[in-house]
């Protein structure tokens, strides 16, 4: 058997995804993602050129390709080439099972638990508003909820101004201090609501410096958070220290990781408790296994990335290996527009907080080419963050 063709798919049901099919001289064929927001094209480029190495080759020699997909370039590395492999890796992944005839993750020695535990998102324009909107998943089965607070959708967005033009963003302004003040007494009005026995996250969505970081992670600890997602950029990681010194509060990183050299000094020096990437985003399952058993001797768990910018494929791939990894921790939970779901028939299900793979051969879920054609791509970008005086600032 040898890949014969490999076909990238840029569609639009609800939002944009980059997909792949990857396709065999017999017949059999994989199903792979690579969504990147804001830069599907790009990844769609990549994809596209690297499949020209890529005909003729056994598919079954994953790891072989892999290899040769992350050096080929010479300039490696980076976010776009990372999700270009993540989508053939997580296609070579799915043909393989479909070879052996079962699903996904008993080739990774069988499920150690009977599902994978997730989070959803509750958030509100103040804390009666959050606290009701944590309640509604409560009574869907969420035991973990991650709680936001603040106006424009994110945290500390003290105006919005909209976009100068169609296709292009309306920009959000951020300023620490209210969010800073608001954030405790955020978490402070829920424990004193709800209690103890909920797993509560916050997402600081990497905007704060290392003091103020340090500051709010001390800020939180009496409200024994499940953790603090990046709260703090990714480029510096020795900033960690000063954040993990000043506080027992529990710390995720990575959403913006791409390989498992990004996350080594964290681990190794304990400066985080979760890991957060996408399997998609890091060059799929391949070296998603890898970071897992990376982060396993250092008591890092994982709480792979799951937000709007993925899609049923890339989901399925983080359920079958949080399936049977032994450090899992916890899964960020997504639910698709319902023409995506068309589109990628076969998606996992999330039943009373838990999220479970199917049965069938191989990752579980396909892609209708022809349905994804009625969907053309639509142009969009990430949201434009500045700060309160006009420069530009993270997000």
């Amino acid at each position: 058997m040898v890949i014969q063709e490999i076909r990238t798919i840029v569609t639009c049901p609800g939002r944009n995804y980059v997909l792949v099919k990857v396709v065999t001289d017999e017949g059999l064929y994989g199903v792979g993602e690579g969504t990147l927001n804001g830069s599907e094209l790009a990844v769609a480029a990549a994809i596209e050129q690297a499949s020209g190495l890529l005909i003729g080759r056994d598919p079954a020699q994953i790891e072989d390709i892999w290899q040769l997909m992350y050096h080929w370039t010479y300039w490696r590395g980076g976010p776009v080439f990372a999700a270009a492999i993540g989508a053939i890796d997580i296609a070579l992944w799915d043909i393989k099972a479909k070879q052996a005839g079962m699903p996904l993750y008993q080739l990774f020695g069988g499920k150690v638990r009977e599902g994978v535990l997730c989070y959803e998102h509750a958030d509100g324009g103040d804390p009666v508003e959050v606290e009701d909107s944590v309640r509604s998943y409560l009574e869907k089965g969420f035991k973990v909820v991650r709680a936001q607070m603040g106006p424009y959708g994110g945290p500390g967005m003290v105006r919005h101004e909209p976009p100068m033009r169609e296709g292009i963003p309306g920009t959000s302004f951020f300023d620490p201090a209210p969010y800073l003040t608001s954030t405790p007494k955020l978490f402070g009005h829920l424990r004193s609501k709800l209690g103890d026995l909920v797993e509560l996250c916050h997402d600081v969505h990497e905007q704060l410096t290392p003091t103020e970081a340090a500051w709010l992670a001390k800020a939180l600890e009496p409200f024994r958070l499940f953790f603090l997602e990046d709260p703090l950029r990714p480029e510096y990681k020795e900033s960690f220290r000063r954040v993990r010194e000043a506080s027992t509060t529990k710390l995720a990183m990575g959403e913006l990781f791409t390989s498992r050299w990004d996350c080594l000094p964290l681990f190794q020096n304990q400066w985080i408790d979760y890991i957060r990437f996408a399997p998609m985003h890091v060059g799929g399952i391949t070296e998603a296994r890898k970071i897992c058993a990376m982060a396993e001797p250092f008591e890092v768990k994982t709480a792979h990335h799951g937000a709007g910018d993925l899609g049923p494929i890339a989901q399925a791939a983080s359920v079958h290996l949080d399936m049977t990894i032994p450090n899992f921790g916890v899964l960020e939970w997504v639910d698709f527009p319902s023409a995506a779901y068309e589109v990628m028939p076969g998606a996992c299900v999330c039943r009373d907080g838990y999220a479970h793979p199917h049965e069938r051969p191989g990752i579980g879920v396909d892609i209708d080419e022809a349905l994804a054609k009625k969907f053309p791509y639509q142009r969009a970008f990430m949201p434009i963050v500045r700060k309160t005086d006009g420069s530009m600032h993270v997000y």
